[in-house]
């Protein structure tokens, strides 16, 4: 008894298998199909081997490097915020020119308010790097950003340690990136 006709995986061509395992017509269709099979197994071992790379990277990153990142977030996330109100301390536009997200309390000296919205606001460069922070400028028209009771909170917590766990530091990652989404959004 004759088997039934299969459909090369190939060719598509009706064929008449030798074995139900049979899958292709020839063996110019088996070479082709061993050939497919291998480029498929091989971008899947690539795809595995960059999540393993990945995961081993994370496993290795300091703390210092997860501070980093959440820096580099926190500070994305004030230039979208700010981008349309001016340089905190001279006023100057925003919009179409470089700027940063400049620290009321500096980060290196005031690490507690590192990441703390009410100590951050979009600052020109010039004003940032050139004028030390223009911090005279910035702390008259700060209150015009945040309420006295926030400044005072500033003021009176700028020595505070700042002491984040990987995980927490992971959260506030996600928070940033999920606040800079919703802000591009709008």
């Amino acid at each position: 008894m004759k088997s039934k006709t299969k459909n090369c995986k190939v060719c598509k061509d009706k064929f008449y298998p030798d074995n139900e395992k049979q899958i292709v017509c020839g063996w110019q269709c088996a070479l082709k199909h061993a050939s497919v099979k291998t480029q498929k197994e091989k971008k899947q071992k690539q795809i595995q081997d960059k999540k393993d790379t990945k995961a081993k990277r994370l496993e290795l990153t300091t703390p210092t490097e997860w501070k980093n990142k959440l820096q580099k977030y926190f500070n994305k996330f004030i230039r979208i915020r700010d981008v349309k109100k001016g340089c905190i301390s001279c006023g100057t536009s925003l919009q179409n020119s470089k700027y940063d997200a400049g620290h009321f309390w500096e980060k290196s000296r005031y690490p507690f308010l590192r990441y703390h919205e009410a100590n951050c606001f979009g600052q020109c460069v010039r004003c940032n790097k050139h004028r030390g922070s223009n911090a005279h400028e910035y702390r008259l028209r700060i209150t015009e950003r945040i309420t006295p009771d926030q400044l005072k909170y500033l003021d009176d917590h700028r020595g505070d340690k700042l002491e984040l766990t990987v995980d927490e530091i992971k959260d506030k990652i996600e928070l940033y990136k999920q606040k800079i989404k919703d802000l591009q959004n709008k």
